[in-house]
Formats: C-alpha cells, sequence, structure tokens
C-alpha cells in the first residue's frame, strides 16, 4: 500500500474543517495499512512505551528500510500509517535527516492526542531512528 507524502498528508489535514474529520482521515489511513499475521505479533517486534500493543517489523531492501507495523487500536493504526509516510522505504540518513517535530507540529497533533499516545509515537519514531542509526 503506498501511503501519501508527508506533504500531502498535512494538505489533507488542514484541508478538513475540524478534528472530528481529522481523526477520522488518520484513522482511514490506518485501515489502509496491511495487518500482520498473528505469527508476527511477537515480544521481540513489540514496541515499548505505547498505550496500545504496537508491533514494528524492519526489513532491509537495498539501501532503504521498510517498514512493516499493526496497532490493536484504530487510532493507533493511524498514527503508525502517518510515521510511515515520513520513514517507510527511506535511506536510514534520509530518516534520520526527517524533521519529524515540525512534521507532527504542522499536523497540530501534539495538542489532539493524549499525552500518552504522543509518548507512544514518540517511541515509536525513538525506534525508527535507532534502527536507521545502526545502518548508517
Amino acid at each position: 500500500m503506498k501511503l501519501p507524502s508527508p506533504n500531502d498528508i498535512v494538505e489533507d489535514i488542514e484541508f478538513l474543517d475540524d478534528w472530528e474529520s481529522r481523526y477520522q482521515y488518520i484513522i482511514d489511513l490506518g485501515k489502509a495499512l496491511p495487518k500482520l499475521d498473528e505469527s508476527e505479533r511477537q515480544p521481540e517486534y513489540k514496541v515499548k512505551g505505547c498505550q496500545s500493543d504496537v508491533w514494528l517489523i524492519d526489513e532491509t531492501k537495498g539501501d532503504v528500510l521498510a517498514f512493516r507495523t499493526d496497532s490493536d487500536a484504530l487510532i493507533v493504526r493511524g498514527l503508525l500509517a502517518l510515521v510511515l509516510a515520513a520513514y517507510n522505504e527511506k535511506k536510514p540518513e534520509d530518516i534520520l535527516a526527517f524533521d519529524i517535530d515540525a512534521y507532527f507540529q504542522s499536523l497540530d497533533l501534539e495538542n489532539h492526542i493524549s499525552p500518552t499516545r504522543g509518548n507512544g509515537l514518540r517511541a515509536i519514531v525513538g525506534q525508527i531512528k535507532s534502527l536507521a542509526s545502526a545502518k548508517v
């Protein structure tokens, strides 16, 4: 599944009038992500620091990192889609160079998700950056 670019996501979010519509857009992005097989939902793939169950599997494809991810919560799957739009199938140095904080600020996420969801989002980003750092 090809996600929209971060710039396209920001434009789409800005176009929507209210946060109810924006949440639905984010949830719809998450619904479009392929689910992991039950056999892939292993403890070694779980992201620590998330309120919901989140799994992250990384694969190296040539010189890029690809990620497969899943969660038991719809809104979290949507947040994962936002992260994957920024990081999936990118070179490790591009992952590390991408200003994820500016991206999240342009989406106004921090003001519209709970602090625990925000901590989980930072944990996911931290794990992806750690994986990318190991490949540089």
